[in-house]
């Protein structure tokens, strides 16, 4: 299910450009004001639940921290379970990592050891605010495999196809983005 013109209009309207950061010549796209726009982020989490309803999912998977709150609400409305995925040495339990790499860099997302325990070979959403290189969320794909359950779908808010990054995730999961920045 894709979104009307009329649904993109009030989601796209209600994301704020930010020039020059984080340096300049990047125009930022801050999707955080979705949030405070009550009728921007109803309209998003509405076509969310129509999109993921039929798609029989066990948990829906956020990463930190943006995802969290999409995926949260997601979780709820489909009436499954959320599991956090996070930056390491944020999360109290014993976890699985696992390693991406930066511009300038390694960094490591974790995932509970145990997140999908309770029903074996889970249908897990992925969800983020925005893909970009795509480092992160292929990273957190692999993790969900890694701790026995399927990653059925990546699903980013806004998606910047520019960067290749949806590409790198595709050869994991099947990716969809709300918004498409070319």
């Amino acid at each position: 299910m894709q979104l009307s013109k009329e649904q993109r209009d009030i989601i796209e309207g209600a994301v704020r450009d930010i020039p020059d950061f984080p340096k300049p010549g990047i125009v930022f796209k801050d999707i955080t004001t979705i949030l405070n726009n009550p009728e921007a982020f109803k309209t998003l989490q509405d076509h969310l639940y129509e999109r993921y309803r039929s798609y029989e999912l066990d948990y829906v998977a956020g990463i930190d921290a943006r995802g969290f709150i999409f995926g949260s609400a997601l979780a709820r409305d489909l009436g499954i379970g959320f599991v956090p995925i996070r930056k390491k040495g944020k999360l109290p339990y014993t976890t699985v990592s696992e390693k991406y790499v930066l511009e300038y860099g390694i960094d490591e997302v974790e995932i509970h050891i145990d997140a999908f325990t309770e029903k074996p070979n889970a249908r897990v959403l992925l969800i983020d605010d925005l893909i970009a290189t795509g480092g992160t969320a292929t990273a957190a794909s692999t993790l969900i495999s890694k701790v026995g359950a399927e990653c059925v779908e990546a699903c980013f808010i806004m998606g910047l196809t520019f960067l290749e990054g949806i590409k790198k995730l595709e050869e994991n999961t099947a990716v969809y983005s709300v918004i498409e920045v070319d």
